[in-house]
């Protein structure tokens, strides 16, 4: 982020949640970035999700735009087709187009940062997965092999400059709605990367500790690398760890 420049930060607000149920980004850490963006000189912040449940709701109960706010960001609503622009994706197998939120579209650069946890089509959900939430039509993903389209829609030009995962408490089943509190494991992880496959890779080896994940039954992940939107093979990579 530099001085100037317009940002969006596109947390995982899908859900009518709140914060302690896992379901959504932590509004904490979207309003530690915020804050970071502006910081470093960001003339604006934008903070948006194209929601499952009531866009009202999901806003106003997961934290987010509460927390957004104070910290100084616009939130914007992505509930109406007329938001999003046509864009072509060359390079995809099956997602060959796609409107995206012109939020996306028309920032200098955007950050991605979603949470990590179970889902049953696509069995995580985490950075990769957190791009449809900048697309309008999502359920041609799910009638057009999900796990390629997400691999697909990661293909977009303008990629995300920073992947920042929260996996400080993970809904380790029922996902991606979850039904108690019962179904989330306090685990105070974080994974931050460039690298969206990468980024995944990590944060799903992660996830598997809390519960059984083997990395070939997220097909997204190596679609992506397939794909060359990032490497699975986080072990060449320069990798640090920090402990708090």
């Amino acid at each position: 982020v530099k001085k100037g420049q317009k940002v969006v930060i596109k947390p995982n607000i899908a859900w009518d949640k709140t914060p302690e149920l896992a379901a959504n980004t932590n509004p904490e850490l979207v309003a530690a970035m915020v804050k970071k963006c502006l910081a470093a000189g960001a003339k604006e912040v934008v903070v948006f999700d194209h929601t499952c449940d009531d866009w009202q709701k999901c806003y106003k109960n997961s934290g987010i735009e509460t927390a957004a706010k104070a910290a100084g960001a616009k939130v914007l609503p992505a509930d109406q087709e007329s938001y999003y622009r046509e864009i072509t994706l060359p390079r995809a197998k099956n997602l060959k187009k796609a409107k995206v939120h012109s939020a996306i579209l028309d920032c200098d650069v955007w950050i991605n940062v979603p949470i990590l946890k179970n889902h049953g089509g696509a069995k995580l959900s985490c950075a990769m997965k957190n791009y449809m939430g900048i697309v309008w039509d999502r359920g041609f993903f799910h009638q057009n092999d999900l796990q390629q389209c997400i691999a697909d829609i990661c293909t977009l030009e303008k990629k995300a400059v920073l992947n920042v995962v929260d996996a400080y408490r993970i809904m380790k089943t029922n996902g991606p709605r979850g039904r108690s509190a019962s179904d989330v494991v306090l685990a105070k992880g974080l994974f931050i990367s460039p690298d969206i496959v990468a980024v995944d890779t990590a944060a799903a080896k992660f996830f598997n500790q809390v519960r059984e994940m083997p990395l070939d039954t997220v097909g997204h992940l190596a679609k992506g690398e397939a794909l060359k939107v990032g490497t699975m093979d986080i072990d060449k990579l320069n990798v640090k760890r920090i402990k708090m």
